[in-house]
């Protein structure tokens, strides 16, 4: 199973009843946070998810509204006596941007990993999932990317019969070791059908469209898309400061043929984007507005 929760659905600055974009994702006893804008430290509280097992922290930009919480989040893990290592994922200049702003935070009893991606795409397996981030077209250097959960074939037991594979191994094997005995080698797909289908969740936010985005998000059981405007005639604004209307995000749901379109990122002019949902059902029928701790329990197919 796969936790989410969108802790934040505001773009630009927070506002009284919307705090800025901000998804955790939990999964094994691990966490994982993208981006980390001011207020959400509250919004975690809010959720009553806790803080200590963020194991990893991803950067889509370093803009304010999605990094500025940091310092004090960091202090906040380091007040709860955490020692275990954190690891920071972002665009090139990751380590140089922290830094500044741990000014005030500057003595932590942590380790901090910085991983800087290269390139337009990277892939970095972590803790029983994997994050793929891509470029996508703001006005800075910007990522967006998806968690997913890979899912081995049922276990099958004529099949272990017909290789002559001892009983003794079959857990381990099932497990995903390869073994060895006698010179003969022994692997997972010796015992095991055919893949089954993972999780995957998808994120994008201060964009353009692009075609990296569909291609990434292709499948996931969940899109969370940048929705900055939603009132008709900002289509032109939307293009020149490089974010996304509700129906371009929509479009890009129904290319990427997800199963869920969550709607983030709005600007602080968009008080009540539920009332512009109808153009985006129209596209993608299911697709809703997100919200604050807006929450969704992933689990695996039968």
């Amino acid at each position: 199973m796969l936790d989410v929760c969108l802790l934040g659905c505001g773009g630009m600055m927070p506002l009284p009843y919307r705090w800025l974009t901000s998804l955790m994702v939990r999964y094994n006893g691990s966490s994982l946070l993208i981006d980390c804008g001011e207020g959400t430290q509250i919004a975690v509280k809010e959720k009553g998810w806790s803080f200590k097992p963020i194991d990893v922290i991803c950067f889509t930009h370093y803009h304010g509204d999605h990094i500025s919480g940091l310092p004090g989040l960091l202090l906040t893990m380091g007040n709860a006596e955490r020692t275990e290592p954190l690891t920071l994922i972002g665009p090139k200049g990751l380590e140089r941007v922290v830094n500044a702003l741990r000014v005030i935070a500057p003595e932590l009893p942590f380790e901090l990993k910085f991983v800087e991606i290269q390139g337009a795409e990277a892939v970095f397996p972590m803790n029983g999932y994997r994050i793929s981030a891509y470029r996508v077209n703001h006005n800075v250097l910007c990522y967006g990317y998806t968690i997913e959960i890979d899912r081995a074939g049922k276990f099958d037991v004529e099949r272990a019969k017909a290789n002559e594979i001892p009983m003794k191994y079959w857990n381990r094997l099932q497990k995903g070791e390869t073994l060895e005995e006698d010179g003969k080698v022994y692997t997972p797909e010796m015992v095991l059908g055919a893949p089954r289908k993972g999780l995957k969740v998808a994120y994008c936010t201060d964009t353009r469209p692009v075609k990296s985005i569909v291609e990434h998000a292709a499948g996931a059981d969940l899109f969370i898309c940048e929705g900055m405007y939603g009132e008709p005639g900002k289509e032109q604004k939307a293009m020149e400061h490089k974010h996304m209307t509700f129906t371009e995000a929509a479009r890009l749901a129904k290319q990427a043929e997800v199963r869920e379109l969550w709607l983030t990122h709005y600007s602080p002019s968009l008080a009540h984007p539920e009332e512009y949902m109808h153009t985006v059902t129209k596209i993608f029928p299911n697709a809703y507005p997100g919200k604050d701790c807006k929450s969704a329990e992933l689990v695996f197919e039968d």
